[in-house]
């Protein structure tokens, strides 16, 4: 709350983005290896275990292997997807990449792609 010209006003505390608190968190759970040289070739093939993984579950549910009982019995492709998220952000915030800039860029990117189809 603050006073502008006799007028108190309540001041609505600036909210983080989503990105900022899960850097805040993975930063306690990643503090002793973020900074090796090799943590970020960790990130990536954690990714793709995860991809195939997500994958797996997904095809086996929805695809071409309806009866893969190993993989239903699996998590489902849904938690697999927010294990590929976790990976991606643990990537980023070791390279300092900005998600948010990437993503509208990838989005923007895909936005041009339809409005002007390659011929």
């Amino acid at each position: 709350m603050c006073l502008l010209n006799g007028i108190m006003v309540f001041m609505q505390k600036k909210s983080s983005s989503p990105f900022g608190y899960y850097f805040k968190y993975l930063d306690k759970v990643d503090k002793d290896v973020k900074n090796t040289q090799e943590f970020g070739s960790m990130l990536i093939l954690g990714m793709v275990e995860e991809i195939g993984e997500m994958s797996r579950a997904y095809l086996a549910k929805h695809g071409r292997k309806p009866r893969n009982v190993a993989a239903q019995n699996d998590e489902a492709y849904e938690y697999e997807l927010g294990d590929i998220l976790v990976s991606i952000l643990r990537l980023a915030r070791i390279k300092n990449i900005n998600l948010h800039e990437r993503l509208m860029y990838s989005l923007k990117k895909i936005e041009k792609r339809r409005n002007n189809p390659k011929k």
